[in-house]
């Protein structure tokens, strides 16, 4: 037996429609429905969820992204 997760949406139709890859073919398979409607996550004027910021900051402090040093800057033919 195998548990998958996946998000669908339900058309103006109230027609759920799933496409699922299972790895399997040509045989019967059992299948069983769970439906829990989604929570919406309340987010900002700017469209972030409320709270991702205080939330994520300092995340990488144990590993510091280090910004490589840039390269040199190519000649490029000016632009008639």
């Amino acid at each position: 037996m195998e548990t998958m997760k996946v998000k669908a949406r339900i058309g103006e139709d109230g027609i759920l429609k799933l496409e699922v890859p299972t790895g399997l073919s040509a045989r019967e398979v059992e299948v069983v429905l769970v439906m829990q409607e989604a929570e919406l996550q309340a987010v900002d004027t700017n469209g972030w969820p409320i709270a991702f910021f205080d939330r994520t900051y300092g995340a990488l402090a144990d590993d510091p992204i280090e910004r490589q040093p840039q390269l040199p800057l190519e000649k490029r033919d000016p632009i008639k």
